[in-house]
């Protein structure tokens, strides 16, 4: 009879306790098991500037919500449609967690893969002079298969990765017969790598069916140490296009090269006059209203990265010093010179004067940045420089008044946003972190990407976090993008362990 009873507390303990009874097989089983379905999905071209691939991967995601008793709603915009996808459970004053999870992909450039279709998802093994090398799918049946093995395809990181990987949580609560004890609200993005044009209008117009009580990403890589991380907060975003004019056509650098100014040097001293040789933006007042605190200093001192680490990856020697730290330079505002275009190069080489340069630039916010201001305080910095700024092409009449000549093109795409660490879902989510992994997640203040989240912030009223999980050297939105094996089973496991984990009244 005490055997009995024994048993019978242990499979109540199992139950109201699921994590206590999974074990990492479960999730590598489950994990595995989810490979086929991860396939189908990055088998679907996403670049969101073809609406007609756009439109298989909504119904992909209507299709497989649905199976998981999810209703959906498609949120029409003037391109293509948010989704959003509800699960409501019995409890009246249950609280409501919003899910954002990106479905969009970067364009590809087949050139530049190592593979026969980026779309094609394959397996590959790191060999020993450290080329990655296809290996077969059979490598998954192992009973604990390599972490180390490696999936390619666009999106397998950023980010269809996660959102298989919440699907096969889901899967798992269901065959245990356990549900979350709040309401769950998904909303998948389908042009977040176009900077979600149409979202902050969406939002607003959608604030009765999104609102909820937090907000939650499944987005992002880990910290650089690939443990399980919280992000507390993200930068913003402005792009900048600034375009310098000089002769109506490329000319003659033999005959003209002493005597028509270069558009390309002139842009470049241009730029130059934005920062100083330590990366420091000099436009006065860039940086103003930025104040790092002795508190936020040890908040940030506490994420642990290995700086020299950080260097010898990327092959530098020494960082540009806008903070005295990795984490404190995230704290402020950039001013990033992202891509040049001026004449010709390489084979296409031709002796001439451009007739023109262009910059794509990108500001990155924080909290305290006003967007509007920052785009005034660098268009002012450019007409300091002696530039006429024109809204198209210059006419003959500007060009013969003016000597330097541009035009400036600028807009928002969305705002920073951060969310204090010991707010309501900063609690619950890093209880689950500790639940599932056994220690403490790496809490970082904010990331230095930017995501679309300040509409949600900003129109719902709600808390973001984001719980990240791919890992970081995935070379997203770059060619041969992946995703590590250990990080898929292990997001799997986050995942599960936040649905799971209790959130009350």
């Amino acid at each position: 009879m005490k055997s009995f009873i024994v048993f019978i507390v242990v499979i109540l303990t199992s139950h109201f306790s699921p994590l206590i009874c999974q074990t990492d097989q479960d999730y590598r089983e489950y994990g595995k098991e989810s490979i086929p379905l991860l396939k189908d999905l990055l088998a679907i071209p996403n670049d969101a500037h073809f609406p007609l691939d756009i439109e298989k991967n909504v119904k992909w995601c209507e299709k497989e919500f649905e199976k998981r008793g999810f209703i959906l709603e498609r949120l029409e915009t003037p391109t293509v449609p948010l989704l959003l996808a509800e699960k409501k459970v019995k409890e009246k004053n249950a609280k409501t967690v919003l899910i954002y999870l990106q479905i969009d992909g970067q364009p590809v450039d087949p050139n530049f893969w190592y593979q026969e279709n980026p779309y094609t998802a394959v397996l590959k093994k790191r060999s020993r002079d450290g080329d990655w090398q296809n290996v077969s799918w059979e490598n998954l049946n192992e009973k604990i298969p390599d972490p180390e093995l490696r999936i390619f395809a666009r999106s397998t990181s950023d980010s269809k990765g996660a959102v298989v990987m919440f699907l096969t949580a889901l899967d798992m609560m269901n065959d245990r017969n356990e549900t979350a004890d709040f309401n769950i609200k998904v909303i998948m993005d389908f042009e977040e790598e176009l900077g979600s044009p149409n979202l902050p209008q969406a939002v607003k117009e959608n604030a009765t069916s999104l609102k909820s009580d937090m907000l939650v990403i499944f987005d992002g890589p880990r910290h650089l140490r690939n443990e399980p991380t919280l992000t507390f907060g993200a930068r913003g975003i402005i792009d900048v296009t600034i375009k310098v004019f000089g002769p109506y056509f490329p000319q003659h650098s033999g005959h003209y090269g002493n005597y028509i100014p270069n558009p390309a040097v002139r842009l470049s001293k241009l730029i130059s006059s934005m920062k100083d040789d330590y990366g420091r933006v000099v436009i006065d007042g860039f940086y103003d209203g930025i104040n790092i605190s002795e508190d936020v200093r040890k908040i940030l001192k506490a994420v642990p990265d290995d700086e020299q680490n950080i260097k010898n990856k990327m092959g530098i020697a020494e960082a540009d010093r806008v903070g005295t730290t990795y984490q404190e330079a995230l704290q402020y505002p950039s001013l990033n010179v992202r891509g040049m275009l001026s004449g010709w190069v390489g084979e296409e080489t031709r002796t001439i004067v451009p007739s023109s340069a262009t910059v794509e630039m990108d500001i990155r916010l924080v909290l305290e940045s006003d967007p509007d201001r920052l785009i005034g305080l660098v268009k002012d910095h450019i007409a300091d420089q002696g530039y006429h700024i024109v809204a198209g092409k210059p006419s003959s009449q500007e060009r013969a008044q003016y000597d330097r000549i541009c035009t400036f093109d600028a807009h928002t795409s969305y705002k920073a946003y951060r969310t204090d660490f010991d707010s309501e879902v900063g609690i619950w989510l890093s209880k689950a972190m500790k639940k599932a992994f056994g220690k403490d997640p790496i809490m970082q203040r904010t990331s230095g990407g930017s995501i679309p989240i300040s509409p949600f912030v900003v129109e719902l009223g709600v808390p973001a976090v984001t719980v990240p999980t791919v890992n970081r050297d995935n070379n997203q939105h770059s060619p041969n993008e992946n995703i590590r094996l250990g990080n898929y089973f292990d997001g799997i496991k986050t995942m599960y362990s936040v649905l799971t984990e209790p959130l009350g009244n």
